[in-house]
């Protein structure tokens, strides 16, 4: 059985008509007549009723007309993601993020990229910078979001998104949360709660760095991810140097001031495989935001 056999079956069941039919075919009616002569050979039932006026379905042509019509639909369907995917319309495309990105540029350019390309499918995986760089090398993601790094695999390339000041966040009742800018020595002896530093090293380095300036070395309690550290400087666990962007995740009990002569800034980017020439990655990369 071809596809062939079933269009014409379908033209002849619509039109119940072999001439209209054939028409409808751009063929001459021999083809269309020896299609369906072949298709009921070949299923074992008469599809037509026919005498010299007029031709009507049979019971099991009604049937097989029903499958017959899905059939070419699932097969047009095929051919339309076929070539969306071809022309980078479709398809699919894997994106490892960091919380960070997730309070920041990557919502409005997810609403964005998908409002342009509907057809195309997401994966979102929220992760690591330590897990997010194997998983761009291995093919596992398409796209990383991550913290920026002292060095990239030279199979990867990478673009700065963002950089954002480092704040304080502090339980809502420590002394120092009513001033407007907390000077960092004053915490000398709080219990810093920071990602371990294979996790994100520039961030770890930056925070540790900070403290050192501001003249103490930090006591270290450590948290995988930044929504976990926001919620144990809640729970009065400590306090956490954090990018200014982390404001927008609100939470009872924690209030987030400036530093007091600290310029320190946190770098986050975009990385990919250099040698990936995918056209619905590199459409991704133009949705990045411009870092000023």
């Amino acid at each position: 059985m071809e596809l062939r056999h079933l269009r014409c079956f379908v033209a002849v069941a619509e039109e119940l008509h072999f001439g209209r039919a054939a028409e409808r075919l751009h063929l001459s009616q021999p083809p269309v007549s020896l299609a369906i002569k072949e298709l009921e050979t070949e299923l074992g039932l008469r599809l037509f009723e026919r005498n010299s006026r007029r031709i009507a379905l049979t019971p099991q042509g009604e049937e097989v007309l029903r499958d017959a019509r899905a059939i070419l639909a699932r097969t047009e369907s095929l051919k339309q993601h076929a070539s969306m995917a071809a022309l980078g319309l479709g398809g699919s495309l894997s994106i490892g993020f960091i919380s960070l990105a997730a309070y920041s540029f990557l919502p409005d350019l997810l609403k964005r990229f998908t409002t342009d390309f509907p057809g195309v499918r997401l994966s979102l995986q929220e992760s690591s910078t330590d897990r997010i760089v194997p998983d761009l090398e291995s093919g596992a993601l398409d796209i990383g979001c991550l913290f920026a790094l002292p060095q990239l695999p030279p199979s990867l390339s990478y673009r700065a998104t963002s950089r954002y000041p480092l704040m304080i966040a502090l339980p809502e009742g420590h002394p120092l949360a009513g001033l407007a800018r907390v000077p960092l020595e004053r915490l000398a002896d709080e219990r810093f709660l920071l990602f371990e530093r294979h996790n994100g090293p520039m961030m770890f380095d930056t925070v540790v760095a900070a403290c050192m300036r501001h003249g103490f070395s930090p006591k270290l309690f450590h948290a995988r991810q930044q929504h976990t550290i926001v919620s144990l400087v809640s729970g009065g666990m400590g306090v956490a140097l954090v990018p200014s962007c982390v404001q927008v995740m609100r939470r009872e009990g924690v209030v987030y001031r400036p530093l007091r002569g600290e310029k320190t800034q946190v770098e986050t980017g975009v990385a990919w495989r250099a040698d990936d020439d995918a056209f619905i990655v590199k459409e991704f990369l133009r949705y990045l935001p411009r870092l000023r």
